[in-house]
């Protein structure tokens, strides 16, 4: 299983949405779970949409945002996306997202891999990258922390449903 990696083109935009919002959807459904219903609808009344619109957002602006996709055997398996400061020399992984079918096959690392060398590349000092803690990011943890990655700072959000008796 060969995998390439190389730039997002206007083609690829709609392969990287459907791509992204099936990688996400478990995400999504594990926040609904932890917040409760109401707090989630609050924060995320349309999840899909908004994941979308961002998605082609960072599509569009290429002069902000470079986006690279991996694919096997001609098909969309993942893609990143780079934020890179000039100003500071800090790459940041801004989106990270593989097929749920193409998932624990090294797609993700490659693509970490690959970002890394790009922000290298570009004289970048460091990289930050952000992900959740709960379960269902356990698999990007993985995969950054297998490229690397340390982490070095928790976050810790919370949240009150004011519905709710306490």
């Amino acid at each position: 299983m060969e995998k390439k990696i190389r730039l997002c083109t206007k083609e690829d935009v709609e392969a990287i949405v459907e791509l992204g919002l099936l990688a996400w959807e478990p995400v999504f459904e594990s926040f609904e779970k932890i917040m409760g219903p109401t707090v989630f609808k609050i924060i995320y009344p349309d999840w899909e949409k908004t994941q979308r619109e961002e998605m082609e957002r960072v599509c569009r602006e290429t002069d902000k945002f470079d986006t690279y996709i991996a694919e096997v055997e001609g098909r969309v398996v993942g893609f990143t996306t780079l934020e890179l400061n000039q100003e500071v020399k800090k790459g940041e992984i801004y989106f990270l997202a593989v097929h749920p079918d193409a998932q624990n096959e090294g797609i993700g690392t490659a693509l970490n891999l690959f970002a890394i060398q790009k922000m290298k590349e570009a004289g970048m000092k460091f990289i930050e990258v952000g992900t959740g803690g709960d379960p269902s990011h356990a698999p990007a943890r993985r995969s950054y922390e297998k490229a690397g990655f340390k982490r070095v700072l928790p976050a810790v959000h919370y949240y009150m449903d004011l519905t709710e008796e306490n």
